[in-house]
């Protein structure tokens, strides 16, 4: 068994073990908000050529899609031109591009 599916078991685990202390009263809601957000899957990295990828899969200019991620052109072009990395909202935005579809941002 890979690392990976490892921590994705114990993720799930967790996962279960907290819904079950919640369902019993010993934990609550906010503190169920924390276990939920420890056990959300880590957001992969996209390089260059990936976020390239996903703006010409959804037919997007590189100025549209920086308004659909609420970031700068310059940004997209260096992201593109792997000068510079994606990371904390705009990965998440990203991930959620490539998993949902452009419907899921707009």
């Amino acid at each position: 068994m890979g690392t990976k599916t490892r921590n994705s078991r114990i993720l799930e685990e967790v996962g279960e073990t907290a819904r079950d202390l919640y369902d019993a009263g010993f934990i609550d809601k906010r503190r169920m908000r924390e276990y939920e957000a420890l056990c959300l899957p880590p957001v992969p990295a996209y390089s260059a050529r990936k976020i390239r990828a996903l703006r010409q899969r959804n037919q997007l200019s590189q100025a549209v899609f920086a308004s659909v991620l609420n970031t700068s052109l310059s940004t997209v072009r260096q992201w593109e031109g792997g000068q510079k990395h994606p990371s904390g909202p705009s990965l998440k935005l990203l991930e959620l591009l490539d998993r949902k579809g452009l419907d899921a941002l707009l």
